[in-house]
């Protein structure tokens, strides 16, 4: 074994003294000095060494990695020393055009939907991403055995713990933290338990609104989505309510406007029907005012919420969902 540690000793100073770049130094490194390596294999074969040599092996051995870890230590610190080989700068080459990011078509459809609430008198409120099974279904209405709960595809984290399946939860903790009047949008993200596909993803964002006070009507939620829908989409469109079924809301409405692409004769993307389906909204129900601490007797409030993905999906004319998520430069760089 004396002359294996021998001849590994001039090997490695030759291949040390050869190695003119960090390159070469780094794959000596991994051949010789590394837990698998050469040096490292020599201490393995020094088990089976008689056993009156190993304390003189095992004594020589660790002489040489000591050597050839300071050896290679030496040689790095020489190159890293060494001006750069670079290859000179052309000055007469024209310059490099800059690249400047957009802003995502999504981030652009939240801001003017922001901008608009906020004009009419809206504050701005946000919750937290992981929720509790009260604020998230309890809370809005939806009790254990209550069959809205299949409606939503929940991904819990622990019998307690789940990702949030809409916007509502901020709705109510909003009403728990302050009293009456309340008037505010909720923007965030969601997640629900959905396959991908393009149309539909397991994360997507929603914008929620609340409007809780004396007096309050379903006039007054006719009239602040209408001209939220004429300041956003144009004051040619047409629009209707259609009544639906949301466990918070009592009265609930769906809300369509005419197909902005064929103007309502029927296309692709209004499946023929000339209407497009773009939000619902409804009166805020008394259980969800109790479960707050709200007097329903005195108070009433109405609340809305709508999809920013798909408000971006029938605005841009795209046709698959994922392509927001996907970073694809192509794809935003045409906003």
């Amino acid at each position: 074994m004396q002359e294996q540690i021998a001849t590994l000793r001039r090997q490695a100073e030759d291949a040390l003294a050869a190695a003119s770049d960090v390159t070469a130094l780094e794959e000596f490194r991994v051949a010789v000095l590394a837990r698998k390596g050469k040096v490292a294999e020599l201490f393995d074969a020094l088990r089976d060494a008689p056993t009156e040599e190993k304390p003189l092996l095992g004594k020589e051995l660790n002489a040489l990695r000591t050597s050839l870890q300071q050896a290679f230590d030496a040689r790095l610190l020489s190159l890293s020393r060494e001006p750069s080989r670079q290859v000179p700068i052309d000055l007469s080459l024209p310059g490099r055009k800059g690249f400047r990011g957009s802003t995502h078509p999504l981030t652009g459809v939240l801001n003017e939907i922001k901008a608009i609430f906020v004009s009419m008198g809206f504050g701005i409120a946000d919750g937290p991403e992981i929720e509790d099974d009260n604020h998230n279904f309890e809370a809005l209405n939806f009790p254990p055995d209550h069959p809205a709960r299949d409606m939503q595809d929940t991904f819990f984290l622990s019998p307690k713990a789940l990702l949030r399946t809409h916007t509502s939860p901020v709705q109510i903790r909003v009403m728990e933290q302050f009293k009456p009047p309340v008037r505010v949008i909720m923007p965030g993200k969601v997640y629900r338990n959905e396959a991908i596909s393009a149309r539909s993803y397991c994360l997507f964002h929603q914008v929620e609104g609340l409007h809780v006070d004396e007096g309050v009507t379903f006039s007054d939620l006719k009239g602040t989505l209408i001209s939220f829908i004429k300041q956003f989409y144009g004051s040619s469109l047409k629009y209707k309510f259609r009544p639906t079924f949301f466990p918070f809301t009592e009265p609930s409405a769906d809300i369509y406007i005419t197909c902005f692409i064929c103007g309502g004769k029927g296309c692709r993307l209004c499946k023929q029907g000339g209407w497009l389906e773009i939000l619902g909204c409804g009166m805020v129900d008394p259980n969800v005012f109790r479960a707050v601490g709200y007097d329903s007797e005195k108070y009433t409030g109405y609340a809305f919420g709508m999809g920013i993905e798909r408000i971006a999906l029938l605005r841009y004319g795209i046709d698959d969902i994922r392509l927001f998520f996907e970073n694809d430069v192509r794809f935003l760089n045409q906003f």
